[in-house]
This record gives structure tokens, sequence and C-alpha cells, in this order.
């Protein structure tokens, strides 16, 4: 009996064949399968909101021992983020919400490292309800994140990154530290250089909350 073209369009070797996890192959209320998504059980990276993977890209090549999931909400971004990515065995790319993904989508302590670079600062003070840096995301961080586990921030946005560093120190469950990394440059990151304009990085380390 020969399996049908449905049957191996949705198989696992089908999703680790493509860059972009495809819709069925996930559920919007489990956590995800990471084994059998990359196909192997490797330490997680996560880009929140990782545009055409760019610098996603740049990282997964230095680290082909790791997995690294870019998430996007933009079609067309994640479009051609596929394309540059098709090389990669190691990336995989997801379509959703960056903070639905966390809170929801991702296993607890499966994450290694998220980077949320250079997030809408949405400045007007009407608009702040939208930012995705808030008490209940950090604490949705916290448990997506293995022991030890770190984010990186960046933004150029000076009042935003103070909302984030006062959010962060109210937060038993990080401790802000030195950033120990040097990462490729974002697309915004050149930009903002380009223009002389400062960039805010912050990276906050999961501890044990002191008790």
């Amino acid at each position: 009996m020969h399996a049908d073209k449905d049957t191996l369009a949705r198989s696992p070797e089908s999703i680790r064949d493509s860059r972009v996890i495809p819709q069925w192959a996930y559920s919007l209320t489990n956590p995800l399968d990471l084994e059998n998504i990359f196909g192997r059980k490797a330490p997680l990276h996560v880009d929140l909101g990782c545009g055409d993977s760019s610098f996603l890209r740049a990282v997964a090549q230095r680290m082909p021992d790791k997995n690294f999931l870019g998430i996007e909400r933009l079609r067309g971004r994640i479009r051609s983020a596929a394309r540059k990515t098709a090389d990669l065995s190691n990336m995989r790319l997801l379509q959703i919400e960056s903070s639905y993904a966390v809170r929801y989508l991702l296993p607890p302590e499966s994450v290694e490292t998220f980077y949320l670079l250079f997030p809408d600062p949405w400045p007007k003070r009407r608009h702040h309800r939208h930012r995705i840096v808030t008490p209940d995301f950090l604490n949705s961080v916290y448990v997506a994140l293995e022991k030890k586990g770190v984010i990186y921030i960046a933004t150029d946005h000076l009042e935003y990154f103070r909302k984030i560093k006062d959010i962060a120190e109210l937060d038993p469950g990080f401790a802000i530290v030195e950033l120990d990394v040097e990462l490729p440059p974002t697309g915004f990151e050149l930009i903002f250089r380009q223009k002389d304009a400062p960039i805010h990085w912050l990276a906050l380390r999961k501890i044990s909350p002191v008790k």
C-alpha cells in the first residue's frame, strides 16, 4: 500500500525538510515537539521578531551544534527568511505572534537563549499597551528558559529601554548581567549605527528567586 501525497506531506521528514513549521505540525494550545521539528535534540536559541532572519542566519552559521527558531508575525518576512535559510538544517521558522509563542508554544525550560532585538517601541503613550515587554511576558520567558538561560534585549529607544530595565529589576527571577557575547548586527542595528544613534543593550539571566 502506497502512502498518499497528503500523508507524505505531513510526515516528520517533511517538517524537517521545510524551514517553515507548517500549521498542521503544531497545536495552538500545546507545546511544540521541538525534537521532532528539528530532527534532533540540541540547545535552542529563539529570535523573537526575526524579520528576514539575517541576524539569526548569521548566528546559526556560527553555532551548527545548536537549534535556532525564528518567530515572526508577518508572512512576507517569513517567506523572505525561508529563502535565506534554505541551506541551514539547524534553523526553523514559525509565523505567529512572539508573545503568544513564548507563553503557549515553547515547552518549559526548553530555551537556552532568547533574542529580542529592536522590538517596536510604540513611542506614543496611548500605544504603550502594545509593547511586548511586560511583567507577564518576562514571566513567560522565565518559564521557557532553561536554568541559567539568558535573554538579550536591544533597542535604540531610551525611554523603552529604561522601562524594560525597570520591569527586569522588579522581577526576582532575573539578574541583569554583562553582555558576554559579540553578536552579528541586525538590519536595524546597521541603520541606527549609520545615524550614530546609541543602542541600548540588556542581558537578563534566569536565576532562582530568593525565598
